[in-house]
């Protein structure tokens, strides 16, 4: 009897020290994860504030240009340069709700609301793009070709200028939104990049038109609103398909599915499911393993898949394991013969 009660003692104790090992374990976890939102947070103020900044400057620079140097498509540049700055406005506002912690109301978090903040931007965006194409068929339609002006070189020069700026600032911004893995901030880094396109046609518009064909100044207006309104057609899509549970992609499913079979114990995946939380990953799984195991035994086994794809994929918010029998040929549900 002693020795019973010295066995039983021997398992409370170990147990109880796996189950405190577990506790601080999650503990550590949920810290990283936090230090890691915080950092993420600080990234995407980091990157915003130097895009309000360098917009700013070049939405006067390329105003002032375009009015001195009587040029209709920089004038339409330098509009979509301003809107930028409400745009970066618009991710700072959808970055600071999304990372809040969770509450009461809101279980699951507020990740969704960066997708919210990518909508709209899509939507301020796509305005200004028929503002400007809608300026240029107007002056296209109503204007004396004769009277058209042309425009000087301070407008050449800045939109090069606008084109060098604007493409080293996509760059910038999509390489922080990666990092961070923020669907805002990389709506923002192709917005961006519509800015340096559309720079690039106002400096075809403004260089043919100073060569002897003034059209082409308005002309470059309406490429320039058919470039952003492609670019706030992929921004408003991307939001969607992460607000409406979209799967991942195929590759990221693959990498799951193979980190979990190299955990030892899993005999098979019987079900895998992910979804899109705005930039978290949401993933539902249910596994095989040896149905003869004990409660414990597979609840560990379950915990060691948990732990292996939150490590290899950090943007995973949460990983819910379920683990059932396996179908062994000659065995029932229990394992045994």
């Amino acid at each position: 009897m002693k020795n019973v009660f010295c066995t039983f003692g021997f398992y409370l104790c170990y147990t109880g020290g796996k189950l405190n090992n577990r506790a601080g374990r999650y503990r550590n976890m949920e810290k990283e994860r936090q230090g890691m939102d915080e950092q993420n947070q600080r990234t995407a103020m980091r990157v915003s504030a130097v895009s309000i900044a360098v917009n700013l400057l070049l939405s006067v620079g390329k105003l002032l240009a375009g009015i001195f140097g009587r040029s209709g498509a920089m004038v339409s540049d330098a509009v979509h340069s301003a809107s930028d700055v409400f745009s970066t406005f618009i991710v700072i506002a959808g970055v600071r709700i999304s990372s809040k912690k969770s509450d009461p109301h809101h279980p699951y978090g507020h990740e969704r609301l960066e997708c919210v903040a990518s909508v709209i931007l899509a939507t301020v965006l796509v305005a200004t793009g028929l503002g400007i194409g809608f300026g240029g068929i107007r002056t296209i339609l109503y204007q004396d070709r004769q009277t058209l002006k042309v425009p000087g070189f301070s407008a050449l020069a800045a939109a090069v200028i606008s084109i060098a700026v604007k493409e080293w600032m996509y760059w910038y911004t999509r390489a922080a939104a990666k990092k961070i893995n923020s669907g805002a901030l990389m709506a923002d880094a192709w917005h961006h990049r519509s800015d340096s396109l559309s720079s690039i046609g106002a400096l075809v518009g403004i260089a043919g038109s100073r060569m002897g064909y003034p059209i082409l100044d308005p002309a470059a207006s309406i490429v320039i609103s058919v470039f952003i309104a492609k670019a706030s057609y992929e921004i408003f899509m991307d939001a969607v398909n992460k607000m409406v549970d979209r799967a991942c992609d195929a590759g990221t499913e693959a990498e799951i599915r193979q980190i979990v079979l190299c955990q030892e114990g899993v005999l098979g995946i019987d079900s895998l499911m992910t979804r899109l939380f705005g930039a978290k990953i949401y993933v539902d799984m249910e596994i095989a393993a040896d149905g003869s195991k004990t409660l414990y035994e597979t609840h560990e086994i379950a915990e060691q898949v948990h732990d292996a794809i939150e490590k290899r994929f950090p943007e995973v918010k949460h990983c819910m394991v379920h683990v059932n029998p396996a179908k062994i040929p000659g065995k029932d549900r229990r394992g045994h013969e």
